[in-house]
Order: structure tokens, then sequence, then C-alpha cells
């Protein structure tokens, strides 16, 4: 065949080699906002330097083989001895060897750890999600332990190392570990009092043989694990190791691994404890207690792993009208595309100036912030989380035919989208968690209520809609049936608030145009046109000043 047809024209030159954090203006300006000047120095050079790794066509390639080799489950040797092992291809250990190095594990402990933690977390997780599993696990096993102050003492230093090292040995041989967490069980799910896994104190002070099952245990090549179990005082929380101190291996059955919709990097597992030994954290008939403030901080990561799965699938989306023609013009020069692309962008920059203000009341840790973070961490992780999957989807229909297709790397995004949303808890019991904070903890709702009012009398439209909000706040009969409304009215709020306080003025005019008031239409790309939408679109490229 004749080599003239084969001329390649107007095709998307890949968004590669590029700086994921500078070209990222809503988050390098959250970053400016939330960390004190005597640290920002050393967070932003950290950070650039991450994002430079991430945009590289090293990561991207580490992110395509880490997904196109997923997992395999070794349950025995060749002898028949069992050893319950998870093979990972190469490119997984590079990409958590890369974050841990990072400091993607550590942010208990050092000057603004939370949002440099937070903003990194968010970068890296660009180049690939599916190791973040561990990663956030690992980070957030750290406020569990700390009811134990022994075990605390253990296992801290190791869980906050900036060494990764891949392999089953003892805790103690090893520079840096990681953690995971099984909590649901076949007939609970999310209903973890339901459990049937049985806790029976042997000898030793605080120390136990569990035996049952674990429906959904994530990273099941970690470390150790936080599990719950029934005790003879009730559930309690568990340390579980997978390798004993004398170097044996602790009874760990992983029965299969999950086939999962996306995540295919990442090993989620069903595993049977028999006569597993096993450490308890924190009081008998306290292990919701114990493992909450794991929960809050992985929900949290939720928040962040979905507002950077958002800003990566709306900078292909840009990028790729920056450089394609159609119809005698640039598509991001076409009015119809450029109101999708807009619209795309504020959602994005919406997600990420939320998730890095919840990062900072952790960095804060005062009464009132934490008042806040119990209402504002699942309204977040309700909202935010949802609205990653049409996110995803629309920028993927940006491309066109080519966004379909695996190479352009967004149909693995897109399969990815809807995980935040079922892990640790899904929009059901985020919406609920709201309800109970709004009559158990008065001091929650007034939190809310003043960080939202740092805002009021800038926009018309939010101060309207947050009269409406306390309106229907205030009617508390029947409203379990439609929590989500007001749950989702307080996300919105709140987000148009700090945009309001801290985008600029075309960010914040079109969410709360759209979002606030209502002049908006059921799908992406319904913006007013009167609107100054270029400059949003400009202001989401993926350039780096």
């Amino acid at each position: 065949m004749a080599a003239t047809t084969h001329t390649v024209t107007n095709q998307v030159p890949p968004l590669v080699g590029y700086d994921v954090f500078a070209a990222d203006r809503a988050l390098s300006e959250a970053v400016e906002r939330h960390i004190e000047p005597g640290v920002l120095p050393v967070a932003r050079e950290e950070l650039g330097a991450l994002g430079r790794s991430a945009g590289s066509a090293q990561a991207q390639e580490w992110g395509a083989q880490a997904n196109e080799h997923p997992p395999v489950l070794r349950t025995h040797d060749r002898y028949g001895n069992r050893i319950d092992e998870v093979e990972f291809h190469p490119a997984w250990h590079r990409l958590l060897g890369h974050a841990v190095a990072a400091g993607l594990t550590d942010a208990w402990g050092r000057p603004a750890g939370h949002v440099r933690r937070a903003a990194g977390f968010l970068v890296w997780t660009q180049a690939e999600a599916g190791h973040g599993c561990p990663l956030s696990m690992t980070h957030a096993a750290v406020p569990a332990l700390r009811t134990d102050p022994v075990l605390a003492a253990e296992w801290e230093p190791r869980l906050t190392s900036y060494v990764y090292e891949e392999g089953l040995r003892p805790a103690s041989e090893k520079a840096g570990v990681l953690f995971g967490m099984g909590m649901t069980e076949k007939q609970g799910g999310t209903d973890v009092r339901s459990n049937t896994t049985r806790a029976e104190p042997i000898a030793g002070d605080g120390e136990y043989l569990l035996t049952g099952h674990k429906w959904f245990c994530s990273a099941p090549m970690s470390d150790g694990f936080l599990v719950l179990a029934q005790a003879p005082g009730g559930l309690s929380c568990f340390l579980v190791p997978r390798v004993l101190p004398d170097g044996s291996r602790n009874a760990f059955a992983i029965q299969r691994l999950k086939d999962k919709l996306g995540n295919k990097s990442n090993a989620s597992s069903e595993v049977e404890f028999d006569g597993t030994w096993a450490r308890r954290v924190g009081e008998e008939g306290r292990g919701v207690r114990t493992i909450i403030e794991m929960v809050a901080a992985t929900r949290l990561d939720c928040v962040v792993g979905s507002a950077a799965l958002m800003r990566q699938a709306v900078a292909q989306a840009i990028h790729h009208a920056t450089y394609r023609s159609a119809f005698g013009g640039l598509l991001i020069e076409k009015p119809l595309m450029r109101n999708v692309l807009a619209d795309l962008a504020l959602e994005s920059e919406a997600a990420t100036v939320l998730a890095m203000r919840l990062a900072a009341a952790y960095d804060t840790d005062s009464e009132e912030e934490r008042a806040f973070l119990r209402i504002a961490v699942p309204a977040a992780k309700y909202w935010v989380t949802k609205r990653c999957t049409p996110v995803v989807g629309e920028a993927l229909e940006c491309l066109g035919g080519n966004g379909y297709v695996e190479e352009s790397g967004m149909p693995r995004l897109l399969r990815e989208a809807p995980l935040n949303s079922i892990w640790e808890g899904s929009g059901n019991v985020q919406a609920l968690d709201v309800l109970r904070a709004l009559q158990r903890e008065p001091q929650a709702l007034d939190a809310f209520l003043r960080e939202v009012g740092k805002a009021r009398g800038a926009d018309h439209r939010l101060d309207a809609a947050i009269k409406d909000l306390l309106t229907e706040l205030a009617d508390l009969e029947g409203i379990e049936a439609r929590a989500r409304r007001p749950v989702e009215r307080m996300a919105l709020v709140l987000q148009g608030s700090l945009l309001v306080r801290w985008a600029p003025p075309e960010v914040s005019d079109a969410f709360c145009a759209s979002r606030l008031g209502g002049d908006w239409g059921a799908a992406f790309g319904t913006l007013p046109h009167s609107l100054d939408l270029a400059s949003v679109v400009t202001r989401a490229r993926p350039v780096a000043d």
C-alpha cells in the first residue's frame, strides 16, 4: 500500500513530560494558602519533583504496565506448602516505592504534613490510582494505633518510613512496612456489627487467636492489618501481622483475589483466619470507635483520589481540545466545546479546593476543626466521589472515539472512577453519617456554618443557598428518606463558599450561577453563555507557567 495513505495529521501529541503539580493552578494555590511560609519552600520543592515524575513518560509506562499485568495469587509453592503470596508486576513496586519515598505515608508527624501529603497523593494518583490503596491505609492506620502507645511506638516509625521494602519478613527486619484493613464480611458488608469472626484471648496480655473470614481485605501483600472481630467483650479491633516475630507465617489464607471492574493493579482479596495470632488495639468492645479514625482518614483519601481522577481526565480533555481541529478551527475555540470544558473544570477545581481544605483542617487539629471535619468529611466523600464518574465520562467523550480506546488512558480512568464512592462506605452510608452528626453533635453543624459563613455577603446566590439549606435542616422529620438532598446541598454550599473566597471571580461566578443559582442543565456543557468560560478553561489547561 502506498505510504501516502498513511500520512498522520491532526492527531494530538501525548500529554507527557510536564509538571503535574505546577500545571494545576487550583492545587498549587491551595498549597500556597494552607502551608505556613517557613515550610512552604520545602513543600513546593518536593511537590514539584513529584509532579515532574508523575508527568513523565516513565511513570505513565509504569501505570500502564501495572494495569496490563494485574496481581496473581500464589496459594502454594511447588511442594504443596501454603504460602498465600500475591505476585505483582515490577511496575507496581516502582510506583509504590516512589510514592513511599515521596512521603505519601507520612502526614502525622511533620509540619503541614496532611496538606503536603494530600497534595502529593493528588499529584501521584494521576500516574496510577490502584497503588493508592495501600498508601492510604498505611497512612490511616497511625491514628488507630495511637490508641495503644506501645503498639504505636513499635509500628508508627515503620508506617511513616520513606523506605519501601517488598516481600514478607518480620516487621522488625524491615525499614518500612505497609498496612491493610479487614472489616467487611459476607453476611454484613458495611454492617460490621454483624461480623462473626471470633477472637479468643490467650495467655499473653492483649493477645488473641482469630477464627473467621473477611469478604474484602485490601492489599493482602501488606505487612500488617487492622481487623474487626468479636471478642468476649464485644466487637474489637486487632492488629494482625502477616509474619510473626520468629519468622513464621501467620495463619492468613487468601482464598481468592476479587475480579473488579477497575482498580486492576491493586489486589483485593477474601481471606480466612484459623488460629490467626492478633494483638488487640484499644479496649474490648470498642472496635468501631478504635478504627473509626482510620476510616475517617481513608474517607478523606477517597475525596483526594476522586479529585485526582477528575483533574487528570479534565487535563486530558483540555489538552486534546487544544490541539485537535474540527470544522475549521481548534476544538477549544468552539463555543459549545468551551462550555463543556469549562463546566468540567469547575467540577475539578471545586473538588480540589474542598479536598485541600479538609487536609488543612487535619493539620490545624483544633476542637473547632475537628467538629468541622465531623460533618465535612462524609459530606465531601458523598458528593465529590459521586461527581467523579460523570466528569470522567464526559471528559472521555471530549476525545471522541480516541477516548474510548485503551491507549488513550481514559478507559482506565473511567473504570477507576466509581471506586471511591463505594470504598469506605457508599453514598447512603455517608449521608446517614452526616445525619447522625447533625442529630448528636450540634457543635459540628455550628462549625460547618461558621466555615461557610466566612463567604456570606460575597455572592447573592451563595447567600440564598445557605438560607435554603438552613430551612431544610430545621425540619428533621422524615429526613432519612431525603438525606441525600441536604447532604448534597451542604457539599455544594461548602464548595461554593471556598471558591468565592479563594478562586478567581470567573470560576466562583460560574460555579455559583450553575450549582447554586440553578442556571444549569442536567448535563455538562450547559453553563450560561454569558460567563467568562474562556478564562475558566485557560486556567485549567495543563501547562505550567
